[in-house]
């Protein structure tokens, strides 16, 4: 029982090895025999657990060797013999794939840090659609709203992957009315790393046009006293693109770095989390909506037609009804849109309507790992408990306690030191919420899920669980029947 216990353990840690499931097919295949057989040791586990309970608590206390204990122990054994047998198999693949064992409790370090870097430059502003309000509204506070501030100022835009929050920030730093009046106007894409020294250097190099890895900003001291000349009574803009870190020590060390600058000096950040911007805002979040209809559909035609194509009455309607797959997210009328520049038969375009936007490699390469990213942020404890979602239809909201339960009855939360297992999981349901992965039903107090971060845990369960049905009535606790409505 305690080889299969550490056997059981040692699974779930090759399993988190999720980059390589995404590259290879056939790692996918092998790793879902590997969840089989974890599902498998699970059931033996919690078989076992449940006898032993069962004879506790029995009044007819039954010696060792009863007909009863003697016929369980051999079925017990006999399976786990034949489980030894199937994960011996399993295993002899393992080293040809390199998949490696990962800390259950070590969050994941992302690598896809160096794709993800971004600039100020604004290409094709004209391209831009629904954002105007945003940029106005972010531009008016900066320029007026905050210029006689003492203290530096920090204004949040959080949202969603996808949701064109880079490009939102692009559009305020790059407003004529900014450039006039800042003195200094620095960008710096952060991502995962929010390292003392590195964010130093380069703000350095983006307010001087220097390279920061000069040798006399090697220490940190030298380089937080360039920084300081560089920004020292002048009116400042710092955006901080990417924003992951929810240290707040963190934050506050580079904040007394930054406050050095005159009246109105400003910092905004972008981010996916919550929990993020409370940690470093000043002022209010600016929250950033999906993009109307209209909005949408001229973002997915711009890319779909050349700028003088006329578009048949036909392919607008389908074109219209496939725009309802974006949900309002830019980054997926974009990819929508390029699927169909080379598509002008009815038939096609149909096709993708009925088609799932995440099945084809063509739009996973560019949907799924801007979502899939909010995932690899996830500590692995909280996975499954994001990955659940996927068993109810999108639009649906469930109460917040009800959740809970569910998870707890599929065994994804455990009670950790003196924390009970409902605290535990309203630790992880608050956490989700904060990481802008489930949304809270203001009227109903019910927690749900964008429809583009559903598909995301979709297309996680798919990997984890190939036979997964799509049939709402076999999943573990009918939806329908606790439904928002």
């Amino acid at each position: 029982m305690k080889k299969l216990c550490s056997t059981f353990t040692t699974i779930q840690a090759v399993l988190e090895d999720e980059d390589k499931q995404i590259e290879s097919k056939s790692i996918r295949n092998w790793l879902q025999k590997l969840t089989t057989l974890a599902y498998e040791i699970d059931d033996i586990l919690d078989e076992c657990n449940t006898n032993v309970s069962q004879l506790n608590h029995s009044y007819l206390k039954l010696s060792r060797y009863s007909p009863k204990k003697v016929l369980y122990r051999h079925n017990i054994a006999k399976r786990m013999k034949q489980v030894n047998e199937k994960l011996e198999a399993i295993v002899a693949e393992q080293d040809r794939f390199h998949l490696r064992e990962v800390s259950v409790y070590r969050q994941r370090e992302v690598a896809l840090v160096a794709s993800r870097e971004t600039a100020s430059l604004l290409n094709e502003p004209d391209k831009i659609h629904g954002r105007e309000d945003d940029k106005d509204k972010i531009v008016e506070m900066l320029v007026n709203d905050v210029k006689e501030k003492q203290e530096m100022s920090v204004l949040t835009i959080i949202g969603v992957g996808g949701l064109g929050k880079t490009t939102l920030a692009r559009l305020v730093f790059n407003d004529p009315k900014v450039e006039e009046h800042f003195d200094v106007r620095i960008w710096v894409c952060v991502s995962d790393n929010f390292e003392m020294k590195t964010l130093v250097k380069a703000m350095i190099e983006s307010a001087s046009g220097r390279s920061g890895n000069a040798s006399d900003l090697q220490h940190l001291d030298a380089a937080e006293r360039r920084l300081r000349e560089l920004l020292s009574k002048k009116r400042y803009l710092i955006v901080m693109d990417d924003v992951w870190n929810d240290h707040q020590g963190k934050w506050f060390e580079l904040r007394d770095v930054l406050s050095c600058g005159s009246t109105g000096s400003s910092v905004v950040v972008t981010t996916r989390q919550k929990k993020v911007a409370d940690i470093m805002r000043t002022l209010p979040c600016h929250c950033l909506e999906g993009l109307s209809d209209e909005h949408c559909w001229a973002l997915m035609r711009q890319c779909a037609f050349e700028s003088d194509e006329q578009v048949s009455l036909q392919l607008e309607v389908i074109g219209k009804q496939i725009m309802k797959k974006c949900a309002g997210v830019p980054l997926a009328a974009t990819t929508l849109g390029g699927i169909l520049r080379l598509k002008r038969r009815e038939e096609e375009w149909i096709h993708v309507r009925n088609s799932e936007i995440w099945k084809s490699s063509a739009e996973e390469s560019l949907i799924v790992p801007a979502l899939r990213l909010s995932y690899h942020h996830l500590p692995l404890e909280l996975r499954q408990c994001f990955a659940y979602f996927a068993a109810f239809p999108k639009d649906h909201y469930i109460d917040k306690q009800r959740l809970i339960f569910l998870w707890m009855a599929h065994g994804y939360i455990s009670s950790k030191g003196t924390l009970q297992v409902e605290n535990v999981g309203n630790q992880i349901c608050d956490e989700l919420l904060l990481r802008s992965l489930l949304l809270t039903d203001a009227e109903t107090s019910t927690i749900g899920m964008h429809d583009l971060v559903h598909d995301l845990a979709e297309s996680i369960m798919e990997n984890k669980v190939p036979e997964k049905t799509n049939d709402s009535q076999n999943t573990p606790e009918h939806p329908k029947s606790i439904s928002r409505d």
